[in-house]
């Protein structure tokens, strides 16, 4: 099996490369550095178009839209939330991940079972909208919205598409205090990937198998 993982340089990202590798499957990993298998700032259309050059012809069997950004933590209502800060975000966290699909279809259609996993947020959900970390919530919820609707034009295809929670992890962008390790979540991933299918497509689900509310 062929993954390609974008924002794959540290954290759950990082960690999916290591366990896809680990059990024996290649593993196509992009960043922002250098060191990356595919340099992807996936902000920047060129580098879609740079990616798509350098993968063209590899059957792609699982994309996982891993990059992201949370800018705005610990923003106030008052005189906070730039408007920069928005833009920024939506680049990175919505257009990005869309452009990586995109940009990929061509491999997903050479692979016999493609599929795609968009990593959302619990913070993406209408029904829990405890407030704060406005830029963030929306970023998150655009994205659910875009996987949902992705499942929908790309499973004549035979394209899964699901979107994910991965949990609160103790990541860089988690902090300490998150629930969870990388580990647990990654492994909790790597099984909701597994169980997607063309009858689940469009699903919203927790690291752990449960359905998510909108």
């Amino acid at each position: 099996m062929h993954v390609v993982i974008t924002g794959a340089s540290r954290g759950i990202g990082a960690a999916l490369g290591a366990l896809y590798a680990g059990a024996g499957h290649k593993v196509t990993g992009t960043g922002r550095s250098v060191a990356s298998d595919v340099q992807l700032d996936v902000t920047r259309p060129s580098d879609h178009a740079a990616m798509a050059d350098a993968l063209a012809g590899q059957p792609i069997d699982l994309l996982v839209c891993n990059a992201g950004v949370y800018l705005d933590k610990g923003e106030q209502l008052e005189g906070g939330y730039s408007a920069d800060m928005w833009a920024s975000t939506f680049a990175a966290n919505v257009t990005g991940v869309f452009l990586s699909v995109q940009h990929l279809l061509p491999n997903l259609r050479l692979s016999q079972a493609p599929k795609i996993a968009i990593i959302s947020s619990m913070m993406a959900s209408q029904e829990r909208a405890p407030g704060g970390s406005y830029i963030y919530r929306a970023s998150k919820a655009a994205v659910l919205n875009v996987g949902r609707n992705l499942a929908v034009d790309l499973k004549g295809e035979g394209i899964a598409v699901g979107i994910y929670h991965p949990g609160w992890v103790k990541t860089d962008m988690g902090g300490d205090a998150a629930d969870i390790s990388v580990d647990a979540s990654v492994q909790g991933l790597a099984l909701r990937f597994d169980a997607l299918s063309l009858q689940s497509t469009g699903c919203f689900e927790t690291w752990d198998g449960r359905a998510h509310p909108y």
